[in-house]
């Protein structure tokens, strides 16, 4: 994939603040340094980067890293020896086959090495892509392992700046293609292959990763390969072969030198093979994908020709756009969709369709025409861009805010990716890092003409109400703005200020924030525009309103946005503000003037001078904004609810996370005369104010004020807050008595208040805070001896931010521009200015000694404190009684806890993972550690049968320098490692008391646990607040409005600042992943598994998150625990303690020990026994626990990989120069088999133990011993124990039913086993090779010299039904082009023998169980009635177990004979009375029948003989509706996918079946047809006897019963359908020919003259029917009857594949024959069923210009419309004219366009009203989807010629009849003449009324409109009758419509026409 689609740049932007949780680690990382993954060549590296770094990339990092860490880094060649080692431990370990868990760890490190953004060389890359590659696919390896390397893979080829693919890397197609046929097409590999397969997900992900790195010079090899399984016959293989295709097949260019390697040779083939599945979305979506790629990758290769419609031809594009109008699903006038059923059908196929979430249709749409625009689109008159541009004009009313459906977000997206791409492109060809042709590169005229075409719609967009939707347009709306400023900004500034003005609804005002944020960085930049940023900002304070708090976060987020790209600086006087004033005002009158289509260019328009003044005088208002800002913000804050009842995510907790973001650049780009304003503002907010539920907010603007200037703004807050805080103290008796609860009394308010700000004033502002160190030192301690009760926790809270302030490494550097620049003074050049990262430098804060002294003391004095008081606490004589009714001591021990978490969380970075682990550390605090013997093995386990260590849990070798401030031989560093092990010890003693004493205390051990996990985890890093990914999530958030696909990190300097500090972050949390455990670790562990099976389920909860939590940080931690809450769980079982068998359960089955417990074989046995134990427990709760937890077990026991096949030449590779290492890899490598072997002997005794525990235990006791004991007891090399053959062989025939399934499953299993190991000649190896043996199966050479006669023969067999010399199972060989051998079976195959003693074994002991009892058994049981609905249909597992059971009995091995079997299914069958006999005899039959169906042929005989006829006999007599679907299924089991000849007994029978018209039997008659259509359409194409059958379903197709009906009709589709077959001689010739033929290639599916005659033959036989049948019969004829089934071959034919088959009848005989159905008003099912195939017509992809057919259909249409005789009949004619003009827009020549308006022109003057209505609609809808360029000329010509009619045909008169007057002489004026006049003048009205009608949303309305609108009004809106009804009903529609804009739209009428209008519609409206 080129770009990742993760990026959808506005997302984040927009909703910054509910952004979505942090990616995992990797991924986050990935994105958020790189925007894009590049495709194509990037650009090469620039001059000053030594050589080194081409070595290594081709572009130089836009980042340096290194440089701006602020401590130094290790040098290159440390990075090169930690590599050095990490490859040498990768490579023994692979060689040593130690893959889980030592190739994975090293794997593992080797991510993180990279992570750290360290770089290797180019060619080590490919080396080690190739090796992981290689593995991912190896046979015999784990799943698990392959997925992790399969992740590597792409984690190496992620980025094209790495690799190129073919110069730097080529990848080997052949072993992946393998993978990917033994998944989709297993007939084609070796048997029972399916067991060890690859999970798919990992199989795709690999394809669309290394496709590119496949060499394009075997793209004919790959066709070669492929397309021979290509057959629509069935229709699966079409499916999986185009999809193959599109996962494997490389689009990068060929050499020009290799032979049918050009796209001018293979596309003709892919437009035919696209052409053969018509009407699949899954077709159209494939090529077009494929074709998206070649265009992305042909961009830049010279030797192809590229034209206007980029490598692709005119017919080609045109295709492939109105594929993309078919894509789009939108609903034309009454047609259904373009698209049928048949994907249904893709069968295996759906393993490799693309996730459409991640791959989304209009993202391939885009990328293939944003990728085949060049100049030479501008010169032609048909090219890509010219349809695009009418495909976006064809459909703009669908963009339309008020016209949402299922298009909406299809039109969003590709809008949106369209401008994405082209931006990137744009960009990239400016670098230079896409290196295009000269004369492909975009120019300025195409990007011009690119963003008009986009324009229009994107205005459109941007107002949407789907907040989904809208985010794609308001990023579209910054890629147009950046390519085209002076298109896009002048409409979006239009559109805006008066939203914000408010003349508008609220929606659009939102909208236009929200456009405003995306465009703002954009505009500050824009000579002019930039001049409007500060009235805007003017107009959008009122938006921050409590009221409305989504506008309140839109406004902010634009204020944000400014505030990142302009500095704050009032460049003017006061005085001056006016010029800015005036000319705003008068731009906006202006653009009020000019309206939408306003053109401005600042650049002609305005002199620099000028400019310069205006946008200093602009300034001159900043300090007034800024003030009345921050007026508005209190005001927010004042009425917000109480923040104790907010959820996370809701609008209140929005804005407030949004405050602090749009503020703190907003502080920081103050200048100082403002920022001193803006901060006596706030002081004076804060101390005069309490405003308790905005608390938090506002202590988080103090923090950001503060962080800006902490020298100001500390000497203001600090005293005051500290003066406060002591006299609500000491004064107001504030938190001076113990309160429990969690309200905060309104008293302690204030004091929580004030020390709320303080907390936040104190974090992050660097060293200043040591000018008040005694102030600070001594408020803590005053506020910890005073204060009781809730606010406790605060003052706690402010010691954590206090030292994590002292103790951090964090930038202290919040300013626009660097220092220097700053110093110079700002100026208006410095708006929008962006400092480029190489240029960066950042202010860091570093704890300095005196910071790290203080720390210590606070640190001391504070943990001494809370340590005192538990000790209190838990003394005899506790200051507060602990038996207190109102929790009182339980909440002081538990605010105790909480500050000791607090405070250790706080100093967590002071603290030495190393010392914490108990080693001791002398010397520098940061030593590269290196092993003794240099060589870092695992620790090994002396214990062969513990899994050794997870690979997450092994030591991080190598350490990197992370800035760690204390060194060992510091007396301070001694000091605080001994006081956090004294808490430790406390921590512990507490756990002790509690557990001895308050037990049910949860509040307690909450806070207890909470404390131990900060105390285990937050050691070198603060790991519990997660700080590395919140920093991220804010940074993606920040970007978001400032990222532009293709530019490098152009972000404003603070978010530079970010990313810098996020790499700090990392390198310290990467040194803090994992430590060992110290002495004290372990206790505290032991305490936590303890309460993890606590009897209180509150209590348990938290221990079990806690010690999760734990574990996860302590290597080797958990062997420790593991044992001890078995032990427990032991013991719960034996009380029946249900409580904490819960506990025992949860911990060891759903946290992250279910893991390691199974791989440790110490342990495993243990938990096995104790899970199956709980199945008897009679709580049901712990039931369902136990059935959830199957599923994480259900893999237990299953043998370890035992032999993995791998190529050691590619491991040499990355094998260490300098030393051997073999003697490490064979004592490791002999380790791991000693481990295999005593694991595996452990798995044996246990499946054992647990087989015999099975035989009498309860039924859900033996259920899970089956499971299990099949995993440990089923291994190839020994099969299994007698025991457990006998077990499962008896249990067959349990009573009990679940049991009864699990055995059978069971058994089935070992039956697989025994022949898996049987073909496989007993050897494992052979099995992983694939190599079988299989003495029938056949290779059959292809003698293709002549095709025609080849294919002819080779169908010809199919008829013989003697002797044939091999049969041919699969239908593909030969459908679309020869191979050059096909798989083909014996036809006299040879018993299989090759057992050895093993197996014999086995078999002979299944053999004695098999008596005729032990069938007569199971044959009952089949016979039972089923539980319930669901299971009562054919069950295949049944049949599969039966044939492998009847296969032992052929062989006689059983002690039951075939001749029992016949007598007893004779019994069961019995008289055939019930359901239940049949569905039991229906599989036992399908067993018997399709078991032997590849026996050799005496065996085979003897069944047959007898189960054929008893099947057909069943067939014959006893078929009824409840049983048929037995029998079907059972007719399928036994010839689906098998050749017709196997099952000659039963195919010869069916076939020869006839009709019989006097049969009244309706229901076997059709059943028996519906047999005989899945013996057709399961033969497909091989099926030879299909004549004499059509014969007779055509003679008949006029039989009286429906059903029998139906299923001729079917019976007629299905046997053409498979008529059908190509057989190319091969696969070079299939693409000359269809080179030569066009550049679509072959036309498929050509009628035959035979076919033509029948279709002739059996239309004039309606015909004649229909003449002799007199109108108004009520009863069924033959030609009702005869036109149903037609009706349903019809349907059949037309949604499946071939129906451009019938294109050639459309014309005549089909529309006639169609609409003469639909009016037979007496039988409602004909005409349903006639017009449901009439409608589908217009959706038939026929080609244009193929043979004229298009031409014919539409004359055929018009003919009817405008002169068939019934009226129906021209209505019927206007549906369809529509969708095919539609359907068809770009395939129509100008020619049928005009023949079709006029046709409909005329129509309008039809005699019968409907038909004039229908005439008007269509009109206006075929109008409005016509591209531009054919609509205006159009338009004009028709308002022409109806204003001339309505002028031509006056209303007549009506004569009053004088007295007397002779009637007669009137003369000419016939009522007749007069009754056409009128017509004639409904139709120029219903004329110009559709010319209206066809811009229902155009606003402002298009120039004619209001002239039209005006002549109606005048002309023809007093005429009676209908004439002035339509006219009124025209203006009253457009009135409707246009209620929201017209205020806009009245601009554009002249005041006569609008008095004209008013005279019609009542006058207050227009007005």
């Amino acid at each position: 994939m080129d770009e990742p689609l993760e990026r959808h740049s506005a997302m984040a932007g927009t909703f910054s603040s509910s952004t979505q949780p942090a990616k995992p680690f990797v991924k986050a990382f990935v994105h958020s340094s790189e925007p894009i993954s590049r495709a194509t060549s990037p650009g090469l590296a620039c001059g000053e980067h030594e050589q080194e770094d081409n070595k290594k990339r081709y572009r130089p990092r836009t980042f340096d890293y290194f440089r701006l860490l602020p401590f130094p880094v290790e040098d290159e060649s440390y990075r090169d020896a930690a590599l050095n080692r990490l490859l040498k431990n990768l490579y023994i370990s692979i060689m040593a086959e130690d893959f889980a868990p030592g190739a994975l760890h090293w794997t593992r490190e080797l991510t993180g090495w990279l992570n750290l953004k360290f770089e290797m060389t180019r060619e080590l890359r490919a080396r080690l892509t190739q090796l992981y590659y290689h593995l991912a696919l190896a046979p015999g390896l784990d799943g698990n392992t392959a997925d992790r390397f399969a992740k590597m893979v792409i984690t190496l080829t992620r980025k094209k700046h790495y690799l190129k693919p073919g110069e730097d890397l080529t990848l080997d197609w052949r072993p992946l293609w393998k993978e990917i046929k033994a998944l989709v097409l297993p007939s084609e590999c070796g048997a029972h292959q399916s067991m060890r397969r690859r999970s798919q997900k990992h199989i795709v992900k690999l394809c669309l990763h290394c496709n590119s790195y496949f060499d394009p010079r075997e793209r004919k090899a790959i066709l070669d390969e492929v397309l021979p399984y290509f057959s629509t016959s069935a229709i699966s293989n079409a499916y999986i072969v185009v999809n193959i295709l599109n996962h494997i097949l490389p689009t990068t260019p060929a050499p020009p030198t290799e032979p049918l390697s050009q796209p001018a040779d293979y596309l003709p083939t892919f437009f035919h093979l696209w052409s053969l599945m018509a009407r699949s979305k899954a077709f159209d979506i494939c090529f077009i994908d494929m074709f998206s790629r070649m265009a992305r990758d042909y961009l830049t290769c010279t030797h192809v020709p590229f034209t206007e419609h980029g490598i692709f031809t005119r017919e080609q594009s045109d295709l492939v756009f109105t594929a993309i109008l078919r894509l789009t699903e939108i609903p034309v006038g009454q047609a259904n969709s373009p698209y049928t059923s048949l994907d249904v059908a893709s069968g295996l196929g759906m393993y490799l369709e693309k996730d459409r979430k991640k791959h989304p249709v209009s993202y391939m749409v885009a990328r293939w025409i944003a990728h085949s625009l060049s100049p030479m689109c501008l010169k032609a008159e048909s090219s890509i861009l010219s349809s695009l541009e009418g495909l976006l004009e064809s459909i703009d009313t669908f963009f339309h805010p008020s016209n949402q459906g299922s298009w909406t977000s299809f039109l969003a997206q590709l809008t949106f990716y369209l401008t994405d791409i082209f931006v990137s492109r744009w960009n990239r060809e400016n670098s230079g890092e896409l290196e295009v042709p000269e004369e492909r590169k975009i120019t300025p005229e195409l990007k011009k003409r690119f963003v008009m075409a986009l324009r229009e719609v994107t205005f459109m967009g941007i107002f949407s109400k789907g907040s989904k939707v809208v985010n794609y347009y308001y990023s579209t709306l910054q890629g147009l703005a950046f390519l085209e400023p002076d298109l896009i900004l002048p409409g979006a500034l239009q559109r805006f200020y008066p939203s914000l003005q408010g003349l508008v609804e609220v929606h659009r005002t939102t909208a236009s924030l929200c456009g405003l944020q995306m465009i703002a960085n954009i505009m500050s930049k824009q000579k002019g525009y930039r001049c409007h940023i500060t009235a805007l900002l003017a107009l959008a304070l009122p938006g921050i309103d409590a009221n409305d708090l989504g506008k309140t976060q839109y406004t902010l987020n634009f204020i944000q946005a400014v505030a990142y790209s302009i500095p704050f600086v009032e460049l003017a006087e006061e005085e001056k503000a006016g010029v800015a004033i005036e000319w705003v005002q008068r731009e906006m009158a202006r653009m009020e003037e000019e309206g939408q289509d306003v053109k401005i260019c600042y650049r002609e328009e305005l002199t620099d001078e000028d400019e310069a003044e205006i946008l200093r005088s602009s300034t001159a208002g900043l300090g007034q904004f800024v003030l009345a800002l921050l007026g508005k913000v209190f005001a927010l804050l004042e009425n917000l609810p109480d923040s104790s009842h907010l959820r996370t995510g809701s609008p209140e907790d929005n804005v407030i996370n949004t405050l602090p973001a749009a503020l703190t650049p907003l502080f920081a780009s103050l200048s100082p005369k403002l920022f001193d304003m803006a901060l006596e503002k706030l002081a004076e907010f804060v101390s005069s104010h309490v405003i308790h539920q905005a608390r938090d907010a506002m202590a988080w603007i103090c923090s950001a004020m503060c962080k800006v200037n902490p020298e100001k703004t500390l000497k203001v807050f600090i005293p005051m807050l500290i003066r406060n805080i002591r006299s609500e103290i000491d004064d107001n008796g504030a938190a001076s008595d113990r309160s429990s609860g969690t309200e905060i009394l309104p008293r302690d308010r204030a004091l929580v208040w004030y020390v709320s700000m303080l907390s936040m004033c104190v974090v992050h502002v660097g060293d200043e805070v040591l000018k008040y160190k005694r102030e600070l030192f001594d408020i803590a301690e005053y506020m910890q001896e005073k204060c009781r009760g809730l606010p406790t926790i605060h003052v706690s809270n402010y010691v954590h931010h206090l030292l994590l302030n002292l103790t951090h490494t964090y930038p202290i550097d919040n300013a626009l521009y660097e220092p220097d620049v700053i110093a110079r003074g700002l100026d208006i050049q410095d708006w929008g200015a962006i400092t480029d990262p190489a240029k960066l430098t950042i202010r860091w804060h570093r704890p300095s000694h005196a910071e790290i002294e203080f720390a210590v003391e606070l640190f001391e004095s504070q943990a001494s404190g809370a340590a005192r008081r538990l000790e209190q606490l838990m003394s005899d004589d506790p200051p507060v009684s602990r038996k207190g009714k109102n929790k009182e001591w339980s909440d002081e021990l538990s605010r105790s806890l909480t500050a000791i978490r607090l405070i250790i969380s706080g100093i967590a970075t002071l603290f030495d993972p190393r010392r914490a682990s108990g080693e001791v550390v002398n010397g520098d605090a940061d030593p590269i550690q290196k092993d003794a013997d240099g060589d870092a093995m695992m620790e090994e386990d002396d214990d062969p049968l513990a899994e050794v260590a997870d690979d997450e849990e092994l030591k991080r070798q190598f350490q990197y320098p992370a800035g760690y401030p204390l060194r060992p031989n510091d007396p301070l560093y001694d000091r605080i490692h001994k006081l956090r092990e004294d808490i430790g010890e406390q921590l512990s003693k507490t756990h002790a008391f509690l557990n001895a004493n308050q037990e049910d205390d949860v509040a307690c051990f909450t806070a207890l646990y909470a404390a131990y996990r900060t105390w285990i985890t937050d050691v070198g890093i603060e790991r519990s607040a997660h700080p590395l990914e919140r920093l991220l999530r804010l940074y993606k958030a920040d970007i978001s409005p400032f990222k532009i696909s293709g530019l490098r990190k152009q972000y404003p300097r603070p978010l530079l600042i970010k990313r810098a500090d996020a790499y700090q972050l990392q390198r310290v949390k990467y040194n803090a992943a994992y430590r060992k455990k110290s002495k004290l670790d372990e206790r505290l562990l032991m305490d936590l598994a303890e309460s993890c099976t606590s009897t209180y389920s509150d209590v348990r909860r938290v221990a079990q998150g806690a010690q999760d939590s734990s574990l996860k940080v302590l290597i080797a931690s958990r062997p420790l625990v593991i044992p001890v809450i078995l032990e427990k769980f032991r013991e719960a079982l034996e009380k029946n303690d249900h409580d904490r068998i819960k506990g025992a359960m949860y911990t060891l089955l759903f946290t992250s020990l279910i893991k390691t417990v199974q791989r440790d074989w110490r342990y495993a046995p243990d938990l096995m026994r104790l899970y199956i134990q709980t199945a008897a427990v009679d709580k049901s709760s712990i039931q369902n626990l136990g059935s959830s937890a199957l599923y994480q077990l259900i893999d237990f026991g299953k043998p370890f990989e035992h032999l993995i096949i791998f190529d050691r030449e590619l491991v040499e590779t990355i094998r260490p120069s300098d030393d051997d290492c073999s003697a490490i890899i064979q004592r490791r490598h002999d380790f791991i088999k000693t481990r295999r072997a005593q694991v595996e002997e452990k798995k044996a005794s246990l499946g054992l133990e647990l087989t015999k525990l099975a035989k009498d235990s309860h039924w859900r006791i033996a259920n899970r011993c089956t499971i299990f004991a099949l995993n440990m007891s089923l291994r190839f090399d020994r099969l299994a124990p007698p025991e457990f053959v006998d077990l499962v062989a008896n249990g067959v025939n349990d009573t009990h039913p679940s049991l009864r399934a699990n055995y059978l499953s069971a058994f089935t299993a070992l039956f697989t086993a025994i022949d898996m190991r049987a073909v496989y000649g007993h050897d494992y190896r052979n099995y992983l090779l694939e190599q079988d043996i299989d003495e029938n199966r056949i290779e059959v050479p292809v003698q293709a010299d002549d095709p025609e006669a080849w294919t002819q023969k080779f169908l010809a067999q199919f008829g013989q039904y003697d002797e044939p010399e091999y049969f041919v199972d699969s239908d593909f060989p030969g459908w679309l082009v020869w191979g050059k051998t096909f798989l083909a079976w014996r036809g006299k195959p040879k018993p299989f023998l090759a057992y050895d003693e093993v197996e014999d074994a086995v078999r002979t002991q299944i053999g004695q169980i098999i008596t005729k009892q032990w069938f007569a058994q199971c044959f009952e049981y089949l016979k039972q009635e089923p539980r319930d609905q669901n299971s009562d249909r054919f069950r295949m597992q049944n049949v599969i177990l039966l044939s492998h059971v009847f296969d032992l009995m052929y062989y006689g091995k059983t002690v039951a004979t075939l001749k029992d079997v016949i007598e007893l299914v004779k019994e069961v069958y019995g008289d055939g009375s019930d359901r239940n006999q049949h569905r039991a005899t229906a599989e036992i039959l399908a067993a018997l029948l399709s078991g032997s169906i590849d026996d050799p042929k005496e065996m085979r005989d003897q069944v047959w003989a007898f189960a054929a006829p008893m099947l057909l006999k069943v067939i014959d007599t006893d078929i009824n509706p409840e049983n048929l679907h037995y029998w079907a299924t059972c007719l399928h089991v036994v010839i689906d996918g098998k050749d017709p000849r196997r099952s000659r007994e039963l195919t010869e029978k069916l076939e020869a079946f006839r009709l019989d018209m006097n049969s009244n039997a309706a229901f076997k008659e059709s059943s028996k047809l519906q047999l005989i259509e899945f013996i057709i359409s399961d033969a497909g194409w091989h099926f030879r006897h299909e004549k004499p059958i059509l014969e007779d379903c055509l003679a008949h197709i006029d039989h009286p019963y429906k059903a029998v009906r139906e299923s001729i009709g079917r019976i007629i589709a299905t046997i053409y359908r498979t008529r059908y077959h190509e057989s190319f001689r091969d696969v070079t010739t299939l693409l000359e020919k269809n080179k030569a033929a066009s550049s679509l290639g072959l036309a498929p599916y050509q009628p035959t003259e035979e076919f033509a005659a029948t279709i002739r033959d059996v239309f004039d036989r309606l015909e004649k029917w229909r003449c002799e049948r007199t109108p108004g019969q009520q009863t069924p004829s033959s030609y009702t009857s005869g036109a149903k089934t037609v009706l349903i071959w019809l349907d059949s034919m037309l949604s499946s594949q071939e129906c451009i088959q019938l294109v050639p009848f459309f014309h005549d005989p089909f529309v006639d024959a169609l609409l003469h159905m639909m009016d037979v008003k007496e039988d409602p099912e004909l005409m349903k069923l006639a017009y449901h195939v009439y409608r589908h017509l217009p959706n038939i992809p026929f080609r244009a210009g193929a043979d004229g057919a298009d031409d014919a259909f539409l004359q055929a249409l018009i003919r009817v419309g405008k002169t068939a005789s019934s009226w129906h009949q021209r209505l019927r004619a206007l549906v369809n004219m529509q969708v095919v003009y539609f359907r068809r827009l770009f395939l129509m020549g100008p020619r049928q366009r005009e023949m079709l308006f006029d046709a409909v022109g005329d129509m309008l003057a039809d005699p019968q009203l409907e038909v004039r209505d229908c005439a008007a609609a269509t009109l206006a809808g075929m109008i409005r989807c016509s591209p531009r360029a054919i609509r205006d000329p159009i338009i004009y010509a028709l308002k022409e010629r109806f204003e001339k009619q309505l002028k031509d045909n006056p209303m007549p008169k009506r004569r009053r009849a004088g007295p007397g007057a002779p009637n007669a002489a009137s003369g000419t004026e016939t009522p007749a003449e007069v009754q056409r006049q009128i017509v004639r003048r409904h139709a120029a009205v219903l004329g110009l009324g559709a010319l209206v009608e066809a811009f229902p949303y155009a606003t402002p309305p298009p120039r004619w409109m209001p002239e039209v609108l005006a002549h109606l009004a005048t002309r023809a809106a007093s005429d009676p009758g209908v004439v002035g009804k339509a006219t009124k009903g025209i203006l009253a529609e457009f009135k409707k419509t246009r209620q929201d804009s017209w205020g806009v739209d009245q601009k554009y009428f002249t005041s006569e026409q609008l008095e004209d209008l008013e005279g019609v519609l009542w006058k207050s409206y227009f007005a």
